[in-house]
């Protein structure tokens, strides 16, 4: 346990950064679902905004220290390639 003043405050701070992490995180994975939800239903259109959507939601938790950038990157492209295979073009 945190005995210093200075550990105590830094306790706090990870506790509400924590906790910050974890609703960024969580709306990540909302809109990453929506993306599925609309590729497993064979939507191209619905797809193409839910991809554009999804895109948008990772790259911002990869600037907000959420998630790394090659992770970002890496998910970005994956979905990309999902939807192109689908048949709605990604760029």
């Amino acid at each position: 346990m945190a005995n210093t003043p200075g550990a105590k405050k830094a306790a706090r701070k990870i506790a509400r950064r924590t906790e910050v992490n974890k609703a960024r995180r969580s709306r990540v994975r909302t809109y990453l679902r929506r993306f599925e939800e609309a590729l497993s239903a064979g939507d191209a259109a619905a797809a193409k905004t839910a991809f554009v959507e999804a895109q948008s939601e990772l790259m911002r938790a990869v600037s907000k220290g959420v998630v790394h950038k090659n992770t970002g990157a890496r998910k970005v492209s994956r979905l990309a390639a999902a939807l192109k295979k689908l048949g709605g073009s990604a760029a």
